[in-house]
């Protein structure tokens, strides 16, 4: 297992409509590490956006989807995706004011 530092857990915000619905129930939906846990993304959005403070995290491993080109087949890198939910007295994470 590689050590993860906490700028390297998240990857990036997933932009979709089911996404931008939880942002008014204070729920930031990420993608992460595939090798990191609850835990470590916590302590990554408390430590990357200030005046946070996470609730819970739930987390989704994803499988690669199967594709193809021509008669060669392979699959797509697996991902791991975040759902994490603020308390009600944290402040809202700046990059998805502006959406």
């Amino acid at each position: 297992m590689a050590d993860i530092k906490y700028y390297d857990v998240i990857l990036k915000p997933v932009i979709t409509e089911k996404s931008m619905a939880g942002m008014a129930d204070k729920k930031y939906t990420f993608y992460v590490h595939t090798e990191a846990n609850k835990s470590q993304i916590k302590e990554a959005v408390e430590k990357m956006f200030d005046g946070t403070k996470v609730k819970s995290v739930n987390t989704i491993n994803l499988d690669g989807k199967n594709r193809r080109r021509g008669l060669v087949t392979g699959k797509t890198s697996a991902k791991k995706k975040a759902v994490v939910q603020l308390t009600e007295d944290s402040k809202e994470i700046e990059i998805f004011s502006g959406l």
